[in-house]
């Protein structure tokens, strides 16, 4: 262009100079010094004068006009120098000016049409703006993102930070190709294969664009030769082709900076810096989303945080995408069947490794090695099966998880179980509806972003989850579209434009911020992630949906949909976390003035901190077991073991015995029945009695109201652990051999050493026959009726049977009284003779009812002697150290009850050592580990402590805790920023 300009600007020197007045003369460039004359005219060597050409064809591109300018006849001019002539300082001065106007007036003029050249040719370049996407929003924002100051200055030396950098050269000459694809210029007319490829980018190609030379001129001409279809099918191939060159190279520029951050991270993690890193804002946003799915929403508080929701038919490929997007097959997967049964929070973070661990464990999976990640899938499905109720097919439980690794985009995934249609054999009956009311409760936040995900292998009517997915958001205002399988949709498909309709969202009746289509594999659950990228390229590379333009290049692969998903989730939190905020802290006044209303001088305990005090106090009243006196405990033992055991005794030991003919017989028959009860029951029952006793000690110092301090709230967390307490107590199994030896040697001794002793074994015995005689009268009583005084007192008569019963008494009676010494059974004739005497009264009866009648009888007969016996034996302590050795008094029951009296204080002794010693450290231990468990256990405590001051505690612990997270994050986005 220069030289045209040049060689146009000579034509004009020579058509000056020979102008004037068309009279033949000497040009006045010969007049000039060599110098002059060389600049001036750079065809013209400064050694010779040589005659320049007289014709020139030149086409110029001009702003004003398209047309080449005039050619000029020039004259003939002789060579050579003329004789001097007058006034030529004069002449020469006028030329000189004439010319130095003339030269100006062309430079203006070639400067003004130079301008309005570029400004046509400036015109006609595309709206690169658009195709922004294939340069990711990174590189735009690098600097913005990384401050290369502090990564200066944080790196120890120069030199080993040029260990770790990548090759610099390469990289600059990569940006030196990308400034050459997107800068305004000759160089992306040569890249592109002249204009055509931008004409396709503005969508007119038709039309010509630009024509810079004349070998420009002759393509076009070369162009025209071929026809349209075949000039449009190899323009789109050369734009793939150049789109997926600078893609790649993208890719591995994006690739060389992961690998450099990575290793900043690694030194940092290291502690080279001794710098603590803080936590990262997706982490911090998703501590609020898990505190807010424990909250229970009893103030009107709704949650509006933003997350990105999974939805989609089961087996549509949900959790294929999923995957691609965090970069690991880390979800379990099974051939048609339901492996979705829970919702699973994934919140991707970008990291130095590649990791996943859950909220609730403290364990790393590493995402790079198999066995890692086959655990971290069966763990998933563990917990996905636990999380299911009995009866039920999936669970509302929400799986927490957390994914880091480089490069990731940092948002918060929900994965929903799959909706289906109909509900099949080993399902919940209420399956298809719960899997609605799950997605409908994630979608119906206005804050969430829905993932929809299509299976573009099937007919587009079968699609469920689209009209669901309508219903939720009929604008489609939050809604991002993904068609899956496409490979296979491809392939199926008869008329291809179905899936072009699918994209542009013209098919199904929903609609959508945007539309992507994805290939997520072959099918095979081995497949890598790096080997479904690499298909998932090749495919799209050599797609017809993409070269016949049916699909756009920003609207395929998993990775285009991952940025566009992490984008539009930032923006969403962005523009609604601080409205959230406001709400919460309004929740919060609200329900700090309730608690000053209702609890003015409580503290706001949570319930956990309401366990920790509660627990201390449990804690207290089993110390307190410690100090019971040993008297007491021999008291409380020794009685109850009585009450335990008298029955036995007095049915099976002393009857039995009192009714032998000598004393010799009831001292045989005492030792053979002591023995057999001290072998088999006696130790037994002890134990059992001194469990009991330990228990109800336990329970009332539990139970036991402490005046004002006494906090009603605790009753049933008490109530619980004192019966977890004693459930798991089991008392030592060596007891019960140590007490037999002890009890048997107890009941062998027969000395009595003193008379108080002596006194004592009468009272004791004088007790016990008294309160069984007692007992006798009242079923006596119960038998026969009331006698004749409270007949009269009280208007009360006799039944019946009552007064059979009385008859028969009456009759029994008269026959003990002629036989004082009769036995303890009635024989067969003697009730033959009862009966017959009542029959001839008129009174029948059958012989059960005259043996039972007698048993009290002379029951009553026998107690009525045995306390006569032991008034006539208080004064026989003398001849029982004699042997009743010419005595006809015999005391044999005293020394009988004497030895059970014995026993028995040496019984409770043992116990209350054992007691006292082992078993109230024992079950003191085992309150603390039912309480450690409790503490673990969050639904014992919910059950145990509550009510509304428990829960309005909660509440405020719970929306404080949501406003500070929320305000610490907003605070974070903002520096962020």
């Amino acid at each position: 262009m220069w030289r045209t300009r040049a060689a146009a600007a000579c034509v004009i020197c020579r058509s000056l100079a020979n102008s004037s007045y068309g009279i033949k003369r000497k040009s006045p460039l010969q007049n000039l010094h060599l110098v002059s004359r060389s600049i001036h005219h750079p065809y013209y060597p400064s050694s010779k004068f040589q005659r320049p050409p007289l014709r020139i064809s030149i086409q110029l591109f001009s702003s004003l006009n398209r047309l080449p300018l005039r050619k000029t006849k020039l004259l003939d001019v002789k060579y050579g120098y003329q004789s001097h002539r007058n006034f030529w300082l004069a002449r020469l001065a006028s030329r000189l000016l004439k010319l130095r106007y003339l030269i100006l007036g062309s430079a203006v003029g070639g400067g003004y049409t130079a301008k309005k050249t570029y400004d046509q040719w400036k015109d006609m370049m595309p709206d690169l703006d658009e195709y922004k996407w294939i340069v990711p929003d990174f590189i735009w924002e690098l600097d913005e993102h990384l401050d290369f100051e502090k990564l200066i200055k944080a790196l120890p030396d120069a030199d080993d930070l040029a260990k770790l950098l990548p090759d610099f050269d390469k990289i600059g000459e990569s940006f030196t190709s990308l400034k050459g694809f997107f800068s305004p210029g000759y160089n992306l007319v040569s890249e592109v294969i002249g204009a055509s490829d931008l004409l396709l980018l503005l969508g007119s190609p038709g039309e010509t664009a630009f024509r810079a030379t004349d070998q420009g001129y002759d393509n076009d001409k070369e162009y025209k030769k071929v026809s349209d279809k075949e000039k449009i099918d190899q323009l789109q191939e050369e734009l793939l082709r150049t789109q997926l060159k600078y893609q790649r190279m993208l890719e591995r520029l994006e690739k060389e900076n992961k690998e450099l951050r990575k290793l900043v991270l690694q030194r940092d993690d290291k502690g080279i810096h001794q710098r603590k890193l803080k936590k990262s804002l997706i982490d911090m946003y998703s501590e609020v989303l898990d505190i807010l799915s424990d909250y229970d929403a009893s103030y009107n508080t709704q949650d509006h945080l933003p997350r990105v929701v999974v939805v989609g038919d089961q087996s549509a490929g949900k959790t294929s995408v999923l995957e691609m997007i965090a970069q690991a097959r880390i979800f379990p997967r099974g051939s048609g069947e339901m492996m979705t049964r829970s919702p699973v929070k994934v919140t991707l973070s970008e990291g130095p490794h590649h990791v996943a661990l859950f909220k609730d464990s403290s364990r790393e999976f590493d995402l790079t090695k198999e066995e890692d990640l086959a655990a971290l899938r069966n763990e998933i499905e563990i917990r996905m099966r636990n999380s299911v109720k009995e009866g039920c097919t999936v669970s509302t439980e929400t799986i927490s998880l957390s994914v880091k690794g480089p490069g990731l985009q940092r948002m918060v995934l929900v994965d929903l179980p799959g909706v289906i249609s109909t509900v099949t054999s080993g399902m919940a009956p209420d399956t298809k509806e719960t899997i609605f009311s799950i997605s409908k409760a994630y979608m119906q936040n206005p804050n969430a972003i829905i993932l929809c995900i299509q299976d573009g292998s099937v007919d587009a009517e079968r699609s469920i989850v689209t009209d669901l997915v309508s219903q939720m958001d009929p604008q489609g205002k939050r809604t991002i579209f993904v068609l899956t399988k496409v490979d296979l949709a491809e392939k199926n498909v008869a008329s291809p434009s179905r899936i072009q309709q699918i994209i542009e969202g013209k098919l199904f009746p929903m609609k959508a911020l945007g539309y992507f289509a994805v290939v997520t594999g072959k099918g095979n659950s081995s497949e890598s992630i790096e080997s479904i990228k690499e298909y998932e390229e090749e495919f799209f590379q050599n797609s017809k949906l993409l070269k016949t333009c049916m699909l756009k290049a920003h609207q395929v692969t998993t990775k285009n949909l991952s940025l566009a998903v992490s984008d539009c989730f930032w923006k969403m939190v962005r523009e609604s976390v601080e409205q959230q905020a406001d709400a919460f802290k309004a929740t919060r006044f609200n329900l700090e003035t309730e608690w000053k209303n209702n609890y003015p001088r409580l503290r706001e305990l949570d319930r956990n901190e309401l366990f920790e005090k509660a627990k201390n106090e449990i804690l207290d009243e089993v110390i307190s077991l410690t100090q019971v006196t040993p008297k007491h405990w021999e008291e409380i033992l020794q009685k109850t073991l009585w009450e335990r055991v008298s029955t036995h005794v007095i049915e099976n030991i002393y009857l039995p015995a009192a009714q032998t003919m000598n004393s010799g017989t009831f001292n045989t028959t005492v030792d053979i029945k002591l023995k057999q009860w001290t072998d088999k029951q006696l130790p037994n029952k002890a134990v059992e009695v001194a469990w009991e006793t330990l228990q109800e000690e336990f329970s009332r110092f539990m139970t036991e109201q402490k005046g004002k301090e006494h906090d009603d709230i605790f009753d049933k967390l008490k109530q619980a652990v004192k019966e977890e307490t004693i459930k798991r107590h089991k008392w030592n199994e060596r007891a019960e051999d140590s007490l037999r030896v002890i009890q048997h040697n107890a009941l062998e001794d027969r000395s009595i050493s003193d008379k108080q002793q002596w006194d004592a074994a009468i009272h004791f015995m004088e007790e016990t026959l008294q309160s069984r005689l007692q007992d006798t009268e009242s079923v006596i009583e119960d038998m026969v009726g009331p006698d004749w005084k409270k007949r009269w007192l009280y208007w009360i008569g006799r039944t019946k049977e009552q007064n059979i019963r009385n008859e028969t008494r009456n009759e029994l009676e008269k026959l003990i009284k002629c036989n004082e010494e009769h036995a303890a059974y009635l024989a067969n004739d003697e009730v033959t003779t009862v009966r017959k005497n009542l029959e001839a009264r008129g009174i029948t009866v059958d012989s059960c009812l005259i043996k039972d009648t007698w048993h009290q009888i002379y029951r009553r007969y026998f107690l009525k002697t045995a306390l006569n016996h032991c008034n006539l034996c208080r004064r026989g302590f003398y001849y029982y150290q004699r042997h009743f050795v010419d005595s006809e008094l015999e005391c044999n029951d005293i020394v009988l009850f004497w030895r059970i009296q014995r026993m028995l204080a040496i019984t409770a002794n043992t116990l209350r050592q054992q007691l006292t010693n082992t078993e109230v450290r024992r079950l003191e231990k085992n309150v603390k580990e039912v309480l450690e468990d409790f503490a673990e256990d969050n639904e014992k405590k919910v059950k145990l402590l509550t009510g509304k001051r428990v829960q309005l505690a909660e509440d405020l612990k719970k929306v404080r805790e949501i406003q500070e997270k929320l305000e610490a994050f907003i605070e974070a986005l903002h520096q962020e920023k």
